[in-house]
């Protein structure tokens, strides 16, 4: 028997997507896939169904880069309601706990220091964490009680933007991989003393990706023409834009496209390690701008590891 065909267009790209509110993560992948008639999407980071802002979702080769998304620094702006607990940590669970306490603007800053640099925090019981190959949000909306390992995060950035009542504060964090902003309100509540959770929760950036150069759903389904719909879409390359570049002639792009090493020249290889000891670990090779493959630095050589393929 033959192959079978893929269904779709072999279409390859970043999508920026500003997902809206009550829309998850997994449902505007498909969405987005069906838009585009693409044979293959994925996204590079969950974003809870009550949080709106940057979904990057990728398209064909695009989604061999979604590791080096999922490692890049998010933006968020979020807002903190204290006096109550929720069992999401968010608008959508039921309350479970409550305080009459209400931390001041001072409060606040106080403790703001404890929460930036590298901290252990556990994430909500309803998260996409995984426990025995299961995700612990279907584990809780089973009833089961969801015993979850602390693990090192890091935010870089925390500050208050505003402080709507004396019930609600307005932030902003840099965080890495792997932080859940309605756990750090969580523990940020329980250091001041209350409780607290996440009402509004908006993703301003992934990496390279901004919330103002993202579309909507609503704005793709407008497009009538699937052309259209293709001009809203990053390239590749983008995503990669913090990764040193090789150019190569078409003979070694070619070579890298078979997984074949490539060989630069001695200038071009010490200009890729820099003037600081040590090998840089990733380059990407161009071809006349475009992506040829993600390569490991050997000496003069370019080994490819990820090959793009148009």
């Amino acid at each position: 028997m033959g192959r079978q065909r893929k269904k779709g267009r072999p279409v390859s790209g970043w999508l920026i997507l500003d997902k809206s509110y009550d829309l998850g993560s997994t449902e505007a992948v498909s969405k987005a896939k069906w838009l585009f008639h693409a044979q293959k999407a994925g996204h590079a980071g969950t974003l809870d169904p009550l949080a709106t802002g940057v979904l990057p979702i990728a398209f064909g080769e695009a989604t061999k880069t979604v590791p080096y998304i999922m490692d890049a620094e998010k933006r968020y702006r979020f807002t903190a309601q204290w006096g109550a607990a929720t069992a999401t940590d968010d608008a959508e669970g039921e309350i479970i706990a409550r305080s009459d306490r209400r931390p001041s603007a001072k409060d606040i800053e106080d403790v703001l220091d404890q929460f930036v640099g590298e901290i252990d925090q556990i994430p909500p019981q309803f998260s996409a964490v995984k426990i025995g190959g299961e995700r612990a949000y279907d584990l809780a909306r089973d009833g089961e009680d969801v015993k979850l390992e602390p693990r090192k995060i890091s935010v870089h950035e925390l500050k208050i933007i505003d402080t709507p009542s004396a019930d609600e504060t307005m932030f902003e964090a840099v965080t890495g991989k792997g932080a859940y902003v309605r756990a750090l309100v969580r523990d940020m509540a329980r250091v001041l003393g209350t409780e607290g959770h996440v009402t509004r929760l908006r993703r301003l950036a992934v990496g390279p990706f901004r919330a103002e150069d993202g579309v909507t759903i609503e704005a793709l389904e407008a497009l009538t023409l699937i052309e259209d719909r293709d001009a809203a879409l990053t390239p590749i390359a983008a995503a990669l834009a913090h990764m040193p570049q090789a150019s190569v002639d078409g003979p070694q792009a070619d070579k890298l496209r078979r997984g074949q090493a490539a060989i630069i020249a001695p200038p071009a290889a010490k200009g890729l390690r820099g003037e600081t000891a040590g090998v840089i670990p990733a380059v990407l090779a161009v071809l006349y701008d475009e992506p040829v493959a993600i390569c490991e630095l050997d000496g003069l050589k370019l080994k490819p590891a990820r090959v793009f393929n148009f």
